[in-house]
Formats: structure tokens, C-alpha cells, sequence
């Protein structure tokens, strides 16, 4: 059963909806710019090509299987994390053919560096409202969990993910560099800022 705080849940609900979306245009910014996705992004680039189906979707799919490996990690999924596991794909399917095609380095640069921010943005709207954690993230601190550190499950699982990608067909690039070392201390910037204060008591006794 999906858990939801009874502390201002609208404002938790609008803030995660809100990140997501942000966080899907990200996605979708550095998909098109051709310079490489983030390291998940090269497993779902790879699965699009091998089926034909649309990376959003795959998007989707992915995330939706990964709730499955939550149940023996038993992991506690929240409303967030369903509507993380969707909401981004399909964000990014509605977005990725209306973005204007360029083959300029300069604006794929500009595309792939505001992608990288907007995804941080993102996570710190989301991870801030405390609707719980992403698919992908789940995974990570279900591992950690059962005695792995989060630098080395975090590590082994995009390793395994872009090389499973990169066989599919996927590819990598300087965008997936920056992003793997950018987007740790951007959200490391963005998240107390954009995090849900904690209520007073005062409110609370509203």
C-alpha cells in the first residue's frame, strides 16, 4: 500500500508532480542533445533501439519492473515513487519531438548542461516533498540495505546499466561523464532549498 504523510499532502503532491516534470524536460534536453545520456538513460536508449518502442515509454517499463525487485529488498514504495516511475516517461515522450533538431555543437552544449541543472532541479523538488524515493533510487538503498555501502551500490548498479546499455546499442558520451560526476553535487545544492520545510507547531495545531 502506497504511504502518504498527512502533513500538507496538496503541497507535497504539487511539489513532487512539479519536480518530475522538470526532471522528465532534463531527461529529454540531454536525450537530444546527442552528446550521451545519463547512465540509466543509455540502458533505456539501448532497449528503445532493440524494440522500437519510445524511450519514454521505456522509460516507464523500466521503472515498473524495477517496483518488482523492491518486494524481496522490501522496500516501501510511497505515491511518489509511482508517479516518479511515470510520470518521466512520459514527459519526456511528449516533449523529445517537439524539440528543435540542430547538429551545432554550441546548442547540444547548451541543451546537455541546462538537461544536467533541470534534472537537479527536479530532484530537489521531488526528493524534497518526501512522497518517497524513485524507482531507480529504491533499488540503490534496498542493495544498501543488505550490507553494501551507497557509493558501491550506486556504482555497481550504473556500471551494470550502461554497460548493458552500451551492448543494446545504447551509447555514452561526454554528457554521461558530466552528468555522473555533475549531478551528485548540483542536488547536493538544490535539495535543502528546495526540501519541505518541517512544520511548526504552531501550523500543525491549525
Amino acid at each position: 500500500m502506497l504511504w502518504l504523510p498527512s502533513d500538507r499532502p496538496t503541497e507535497r503532491i504539487v511539489r513532487c508532480v512539479g519536480g518530475l516534470g522538470l526532471f522528465g524536460l532534463g531527461v529529454a534536453l540531454i536525450i537530444h542533445a546527442e552528446l550521451g545520456p545519463a547512465p540509466w538513460d543509455v540502458l533505456h536508449q539501448g532497449l528503445a533501439i532493440l524494440t522500437g518502442v519510445a524511450i519514454g515509454t521505456v522509460i516507464i517499463i523500466v521503472g515498473a519492473l524495477l517496483l518488482l525487485l523492491w518486494i524481496p529488498l522490501r522496500e516501501r514504495p510511497g505515491l511518489g515513487t509511482v508517479l516518479n516511475a511515470v510520470e518521466i516517461g512520459v514527459v519526456v515522450n511528449l516533449v523529445l519531438p517537439v524539440l528543435p533538431d540542430t547538429d551545432r555543437l554550441l546548442p547540444r552544449l547548451v541543451l546537455m548542461a541546462g538537461g544536467i541543472v533541470l534534472v537537479a532541479i527536479g530532484s530537489g523538488f521531488y526528493i524534497g516533498s518526501g512522497l518517497g524515493p524513485g524507482p531507480r533510487d529504491g533499488l540503490m538503498t534496498g542493495l544498501a540495505r543488505l550490507g553494501l555501502s551507497i557509493r558501491v551500490a550506486r556504482t555497481s548498479i550504473e556500471l551494470t546499466v550502461v554497460a548493458g546499455g552500451l551492448a543494446l546499442g545504447g551509447s555514452i558520451g561526454i554528457g554521461t561523464a558530466l552528468f555522473a560526476l555533475g549531478i551528485g553535487p548540483l542536488v547536493q545544492v538544490f535539495l535543502p532549498r528546495l526540501t519541505l520545510p518541517a512544520a511548526t507547531t504552531a501550523s500543525r495545531e491549525v
